[in-house]
């Protein structure tokens, strides 16, 4: 099984994605988007992000786990976050996954059962 970016619907009737990898782990999940138009738009902005160290911001959470948040190189805005992780090294582990599955990913469409490349 290869990466996949799934889009579905949250309680709030807003879209949302998350990219899950090979092993079906999640290792990014969005904010949640108006239309299912813009969550695309907001995968096709994480596939062209991801490749880039520059675009990952490395964080600790106040609970001192880590995580890390993937920004658009054009606007600075967070287009992804990672779950938390207990150690910065399994973070970092995280952004190198998400760099190499995110590119090549495929999109499940859950709201329709669709599947795009």
């Amino acid at each position: 099984m290869n990466a996949v970016f799934e889009i579905f619907n949250g309680s709030n009737n807003q879209f949302y994605f998350r990219l899950k990898a090979s092993n079906s782990e999640k290792i990014l999940a969005s904010e949640g988007y108006t239309t299912k138009e813009n969550c695309r738009n907001g995968i096709a902005s994480v596939k062209a992000n991801a490749p880039s160290d520059y675009n990952y911001d490395r964080r600790k959470s106040v609970n001192g786990q880590h995580y890390f948040n993937l920004k658009s190189a054009h606007n600075g805005q967070v287009i992804g976050t990672s779950e938390m992780y207990v150690s910065s090294q399994g973070r970092d582990n995280g952004i190198e996954s998400v760099k190499r599955n995110a590119p090549l990913a495929t999109v499940k469409d859950l709201t329709t059962s669709a599947v795009f490349s």
